[in-house]
């Protein structure tokens, strides 16, 4: 199952997010969402782990707990959705404003 986790403290690392949900079962995975100009996380990531009972009882256990002093929001993650690509070429190009010399 996948599990969403915000506000996670920007100095956290992966493995610090891996061992706080181990304790829960399982996880095969811990991911924090990184910037990708700055290369900071973003304060959220995602962590999978292997059995779903498992998981349930983390997010119940976890949702609000504290986690190097900030309190963690977790919640089942929802499928990615798909979102309109917004670096489409159209339009949006400099236009010349003013009078033009020839009018004149």
């Amino acid at each position: 199952m996948n599990i969403y986790v915000a506000n996670i403290p920007w100095k956290a690392t992966e493995d610090q997010l891996k061992q706080h949900f181990a304790a829960y079962g399982e996880v095969t995975s811990a991911k924090i969402i990184m910037d990708k100009v700055t290369q900071r996380s973003r304060g959220f990531g995602f962590v999978e782990m292997a059995d779903e009972s498992s998981a349930r009882q983390a997010i119940s256990s976890l949702n609000g707990a504290d986690f190097q002093g900030k309190s963690l929001v977790v919640n089942e993650a929802r499928p990615r959705e798909d979102r309109p690509n917004f670096r489409s070429n159209g339009g949006g190009g400099f236009r010349k404003g003013g009078f033009n010399r020839d009018d004149q």
